[in-house]
């Protein structure tokens, strides 16, 4: 567990991991150069419980977090786990017992339900995550979810072996990890709800959601080159590049618009991407002639987002659109 400014949470996630029914393991949690109470919260529960090793440190960030715990790991099978979710007492038991069951498979996670920043379950909207390798082989070529992360367990070594987390793929560096693991490994998910997946305006995915899509668009871009025997080019970088820069980066022509255009469809749909520099990326799509299916509903979106002076901005873009 990785833990940045966590402290409104972290005391019930805690909880939920030692409550598990599986005990037998170590409970590595990073602060990751929190300015609340998370390292004092950590540090009082390890007082009370030898199986916690706190690291308490300056912030670095979560992807070097999450490979300083998978080299520090004694255990050859590690659980991810977030700050802010909750995970049944069954959690450890049941992926432990299918990962025993299953030795071709180096990854297993779990279906979730949905709880607002209160814990009141919330309605799932979407399919659940696949079960079976093949269906998540599936799931990819369609652009569908593959794995929680914080419901995920899985194979040290298997993971060490592709070169963990990769540092270019902030606030999306668990679907990178996934299809980068997917070539080498089998994996799936058990199809319980052992996990509690908070839902709230303050989480990183809502906070970062232009970042995420576009980072989700280009580790599926490169899966696409991996399969195809090419080389990928994004295996070394530290940083992605802008968009515009992607047809250089892949060799393709076309790709900067592909991609911005992916992106600007998938964004009509976000709030906190619409308030953010994910609209100028949707204004700059359409002015660059690009498609405008359901733009006039993200008109009334933004209305009722309370961003009527975007809401007037997208709607004149459209007009200038169609009119030439």
């Amino acid at each position: 567990m990785s833990v940045y400014n966590g402290e409104r949470f972290l005391a019930s996630a805690i909880e939920s991991i030692l409550k598990q029914t599986f005990a037998d393991f170590e409970f590595l949690i990073v602060d990751d150069g929190s300015v609340d109470r998370s390292a004092q919260i950590i540090a009082d529960f390890a007082a009370r419980d030898a199986r916690i090793r706190p690291i308490i440190r300056e912030n670095r960030g979560l992807i070097v977090s999450l490979n300083e715990m998978i080299v520090a790991a004694r255990a050859p099978i590690i659980a991810r786990m977030d700050a802010d979710d909750l995970s049944y007492p069954d959690r450890f038991a049941r992926q432990h017992a299918f990962l025993n069951e299953h030795p071709d498979y180096g990854v297993v996670g779990s279906w979730s339900e949905d709880m607002d920043e209160d814990g009141r379950p919330m309605q799932r909207s979407g399919a659940d995550h696949p079960l079976t390798h093949e269906q998540l082989l599936r799931a990819i070529d369609a652009g569908e979810q593959l794995i929680c992360h914080p419901a995920a367990m899985f194979r040290k070594d298997v993971v060490l072996s592709v070169g963990g987390y990769h540092a270019a793929f902030r606030h999306c560096e668990d679907l990178d990890l996934w299809l980068r693991l997917a070539s080498v490994t089998r994996m799936g998910n058990i199809g319980e709800r052992l996990l509690r997946y908070r839902r709230y305006p303050g989480q990183v995915s809502s906070r970062h959601s232009t970042e995420q899509q576009i980072g989700t668009a280009i580790a599926r871009l490169a899966w696409q080159e991996r399969q195809a025997g090419r080389p990928d080019p994004t295996a070394s970088l530290e940083r992605l590049p802008p968009m515009s820069a992607l047809d250089e980066l892949f060799g393709r022509p076309g790709l900067s618009r592909q991609v911005r255009e992916q992106v600007a469809l998938g964004l009509r749909y976000s709030a906190s991407a619409l308030r953010d520099d994910g609209f100028d990326l949707l204004v700059d799509h359409l002015r660059d002639g690009g498609r405008q299916d359901g733009m006039w509903r993200t008109v009334a979106r933004l209305v009722r987002y309370g961003e009527p002076v975007r809401a007037i901005r997208l709607a004149a873009t459209l007009a200038r659109a169609r009119a030439a």
